[in-house]
């Protein structure tokens, strides 16, 4: 299908024949060009390598990259590229740079003018619905079923430290393995409605482990002491502060998150992937080094454990889901942070930092700094719960 639309001149709208080519996902388009039209036949695989460029119809032609009806693709800034026009370009980075182009998609990407106020207002109303019904069916001490699932499980255990393993691992067992079911049930139910599930089961879940661990956080025993010694309160807060840097990518999709839009699997190749493809460990680092006791510890190795899990059953599901091109992305990234740039399989490009200057980065910036100042009102607010 590619090879017949791209036979002849034609104007192409990526939104409209994207789904025809084996890596719709390469697609990338300045705001300022709506269509571009091809004056002359190409190979298919020139033409995904060509629309990842970036238009640039402001440029004199000597710069160009294809030749366009309006405007160009440049291939400014392409080393292999440089002094190359036309076919001769198209050729280069076909032989040479077609190792460094993104297989993946463009991890926390966000243009204002793709937005919906409808979708964000139904974003608001649905996340308003969601909470008022967790506080009444779950957290609610007089109609809610949070306190009694607590009280279920602690009438088996005394020790707070098995009680919270026990929390982590039925969450663990939820969240985990809808995961890897998603597939099965999004054939069976659809996207949205599997993702409804999904967040039925794993939130009040979450949230009772959480509140269980503000309560209960210095139980236990002490093993060791460091809040007194000058820097460690900084150097924790700068670990947490950076921890919510590293959050997988997927979490800032906040329409596909509430299934506003349909949620999907990405395959996410930018920013923090670049740093370490499952990038969640560091809170765990950060607190119990704070806090110094059994539970905290009990707390971060139940984590860890979970996320051990997780790595190994993410990149199961990618591997089924994306086949090559995840081996591609996999090849190219690591598990532990900086690996593969420490080994030379990761290249960062020159402008690195731009993948971070981003919406959803500015406001987890602002939301971090806000869950760190509402640290007492959150433990109030789990005090008042006696879970």
């Amino acid at each position: 299908m590619a090879a017949i639309l791209l036979s002849t001149p034609v104007r192409i709208s990526p939104a409209k024949y994207s789904p025809y080519l084996s890596a719709h996902h390469l697609f990338r388009q300045s705001a300022k060009v709506e269509n571009l039209k091809i004056s002359k036949i190409h190979k298919p695989n020139h033409y995904r390598l060509a629309c990842r460029a970036r238009l640039s119809p402001e440029k004199s032609k000597e710069k160009a990259g294809w030749e366009l009806s309006s405007g160009s693709v440049s291939t400014e800034g392409n080393d292999v590229t440089e002094g190359l026009v036309g076919e001769d370009a198209a050729n280069a980075l076909v032989g040479e740079d077609a190792a460094n182009a993104l297989v993946g998609e463009d991890a926390a990407a966000f243009d204002i003018g793709n937005q919906k106020a409808s979708s964000w207002i139904y974003f608001s109303v649905i996340l308003g619905v969601v909470l008022a019904i967790l506080y009444v069916a779950w957290i609610d001490p007089s109609t809610g079923y949070g306190g009694a699932y607590l009280d279920a499980i602690s009438s088996f255990f005394s020790s707070h430290e098995v009680v919270m393993l026990i929390l982590l691992f039925i969450f663990a067992v939820a969240h985990s393995g809808m995961a890897s079911f998603r597939d099965s049930g999004e054939r069976l139910m659809g996207e949205r409605a599997y993702r409804v599930l999904f967040a039925g089961v794993s939130l009040p879940l979450a949230v009772s482990a959480v509140v269980y661990f503000i309560n209960h956080r210095y139980d236990g025993v002490q093993l060791w002491q460091v809040q007194s010694i000058p820097g460690v309160h900084q150097l924790v807060w700068l670990l947490s502060f950076i921890s919510f840097f590293f959050l997988y990518p997927s979490t800032f999709n906040l329409l596909e998150v509430a299934a506003v839009d349909k949620p999907k699997m990405h395959l996410w190749e930018t920013g923090i992937i670049r740093i370490s493809r499952h990038p969640q460990l560091i809170w765990c680092i950060a607190h119990t080094l704070w806090m110094g006791n059994s539970m905290m510890l009990t707390t971060s190795l139940g984590l860890v454990a979970h996320h051990i899990f997780g790595v190994w059953n993410g990149d199961r599901r990618m591997a089924a889901r994306y086949g090559k091109s995840f081996e591609v992305v996999k090849n190219r990234t690591s598990i532990i942070p900086f690996a593969a740039i420490l080994d030379g399989r990761q290249k960062l490009p020159n402008n690195y930092y731009k993948e971070f200057v981003r919406v959803p980065y500015m406001t987890i910036l602002v939301l971090t700094l806000g869950a760190y100042l509402a640290h007492p009102l959150m433990q109030e607010a789990s005090y008042h719960l006696h879970w």
